[in-house]
C-alpha cells in the first residue's frame, strides 16, 4: 500500500469500529503518545480516577473501619465474581481476587501438587514448557524442589507455544499438574486450552491455566473447558493499576479436596475468631490469607464494565482486526528492512499482541521511548506491539508502526 492508503485504510476502519468510543473514556489516549503496551500495563479509565478520589474522601476517609463490614470484605469475591462472567467463562463462587500473580501461582500449583500426591504418590512431576513466563517457570521449579518432585520441561517454538502433540508427550502416570498460559508471553501464541485440558485430564493429571495474557483480551471459557485451576492478573487488559492484585480461578469441584499452603486469618473458617487454630473456610475464602487489598481492586471495576457491556467476543473481534492491520503494515514497511513476525500469523493462535523480531529491536524500543512511542522489549531481538483493544485505534497503530520503521532507519 502507499502511505495514502494505510492512512484511508486506518481512518475507514476506526470510522467502522463500534468500539472507537472507548478509547475516549481512558485517561491520556488522546494525546499524540502512542501506547504499544497495553498487554503489560493498561491506560486508566477516566471513571477509575473519580473512583479513586471518590473512595478516598467517602469509603475510606468517611466511613474508616466501618467500611469493612458495610462492603469491603466481600470485595474479593464480588470483584473475582465480576472477572468470572465477563472475562474468563466461570460461573459464580470459583473466582477471588487475592494477592499477586506469584503468590496465587504458589498456592495453587502447590495445593494441586500435594492433592495429587495425596492420592498417588508416583505423581512426581509438575509439566511445564520452558519459554512459559519467568514467574511460572521459577515457582514450578521451586515448588518440585521443595514437595521433593521434578520437572517435565516442553520444550517449545519461540514463535509459538505448546500444542496437542508436544504435551500428549510430555504427559503421563507421573504426571500431577501441567501449568501452562492460555496466550504466551513473548509470542503471543494461543493455545488451544480445551485440548490441552482434555489432554491433561486423561493423563490423570490436573492442569493450572496463566491468563495473565489472556483475560479482557480473548474468550476464556474456565468452566466449558474444564480448568482445574486459573491463575491472571489485573494490571494489563484489565487495567486496574500497577501492582493491582491478581485473581485466582478454582473449579468448585476441588474446593473441599485442595488445602492452600499459606495458612492466614482471611482463609479461617470464622476471620474474627481469633481462635488457637486454622480451619479452611468453605469455598473461595479458604484460598485468601492476609488482608485483601482494598484500594488496589477499584480501578479494575470500571474495565470490567466496560467489558461486561460490549462482551468479550466484541473485543476479541477488535483486538484480531487491530493485530492483523498492524501485520499487513509490518509486511508492507518494516519486512524490506528484515523485520519479520514472531507471533503466529494466523489469528485463531494469537492473542492481542504481535512480536517483531530484529536483531536492532533493543536500540529501536529504546529510541522509541523518547519520542512517545512505547511499545516493550523481549529477547532475543523481540519487539512487542501489545494493542489493547478498548483503548487503541487503527490510526495510533499505523502511527507506532510507521514510528518503528522510522527508528529502524535512523540506526
Amino acid at each position: 500500500m502507499t502511505t495514502t492508503d494505510f492512512d484511508a485504510a486506518a481512518a475507514a476502519r476506526d470510522a467502522a469500529d463500534p468500539l472507537h468510543g472507548y478509547r475516549d473514556l481512558f485517561v491520556g489516549a488522546d494525546s499524540d503518545l502512542v501506547y504499544f503496551d497495553g498487554n503489560s500495563l493498561g491506560r486508566p479509565p477516566r471513571a477509575s480516577v473519580e473512583r479513586l478520589a471518590t473512595f478516598a474522601t467517602e469509603s475510606w476517609g468517611g466511613r474508616l473501619i466501618r467500611g469493612w463490614d458495610e462492603s469491603w470484605m466481600q470485595m474479593p469475591f464480588d470483584v473475582g465474581d465480576l472477572i468470572g462472567r465477563t472475562a474468563i467463562g466461570a460461573a459464580a463462587g470459583q473466582t477471588v481476587v487475592g494477592d499477586s500473580t506469584t503468590v496465587l501461582l504458589y498456592k495453587l500449583i502447590r495445593a494441586a501438587f500435594d492433592a495429587q500426591q495425596a492420592t498417588d504418590p508416583a505423581r512426581v512431576e509438575i509439566v511445564v514448557d520452558d519459554d512459559n513466563f519467568p514467574t511460572d517457570r521459577y515457582m514450578v521449579e521451586g515448588i518440585a524442589r521443595e514437595r521433593g518432585g521434578r520437572v517435565r520441561w516442553v520444550e517449545v517454538d519461540r514463535a509459538s507455544g505448546v500444542d496437542a502433540s508436544a504435551l500428549s508427550a510430555a504427559v503421563g502416570p507421573e504426571t500431577a499438574v501441567v501449568v501452562l498460559s492460555h496466550v504466551a508471553y513473548r509470542s503471543g501464541y494461543l493455545a488451544d486450552a480445551a485440548e490441552l485440558t482434555r489432554i491433561a485430564h486423561d493423563a490423570g493429571a490436573l492442569i493450572l491455566w496463566d491468563l495473565c495474557h489472556s483475560a479482557g483480551s480473548v474468550p476464556v471459557a474456565a468452566d466449558a473447558w474444564g480448568f482445574d485451576l486459573a491463575v491472571g492478573c489485573t494490571y494489563k487488559y484489565l487495567n486496574g493499576g500497577p501492582g493491582s492484585p491478581a485473581f485466582a480461578y478454582v473449579a468448585a469441584r476441588h474446593h473441599n479436596t485442595l488445602t492452600q499452603p499459606i495458612q492466614g486469618w482471611m482463609g479461617n473458617t470464622d476471620v474474627f475468631a481469633m481462635g488457637p487454630e486454622y480451619r479452611p473456610a468453605e469455598g473461595m475464602r479458604r484460598f485468601l490469607s492476609g488482608t485483601p487489598p482494598i484500594t488496589a481492586m477499584l480501578a479494575m471495576q470500571d474495565t470490567l464494565a466496560m467489558i461486561d457491556e460490549v462482551g468479550i467476543e466484541a473485543v476479541r473481534a477488535k483486538s484480531v482486526a487491530l493485530t492483523e492491520f498492524a501485520i499487513e503494515i509490518v509486511d508492507d514497511l518494516l519486512a524490506p528492512s528484515g523485520v519479520t513476525i514472531a507471533s503466529p500469523r494466523d489469528a485463531a493462535f494469537r492473542g492481542g499482541h504481535v512480536t517483531l523480531s530484529h536483531p536492532s529491536m533493543r536500540a529501536v524500543t529504546a529510541r522509541l521511548w523518547e519520542q512517545d512511542v512505547i511499545p516493550d522489549y523481549r529477547d532475543p531481538h523481540g519487539l512487542r506491539i501489545g494493542l489493547s483493544p478498548l483503548s487503541t485505534s487503527f490510526g495510533e497503530t499505523l502511527r507506532g508502526v510507521r514510528a518503528v520503521a522510522e527508528a529502524l532507519r535512523a540506526l
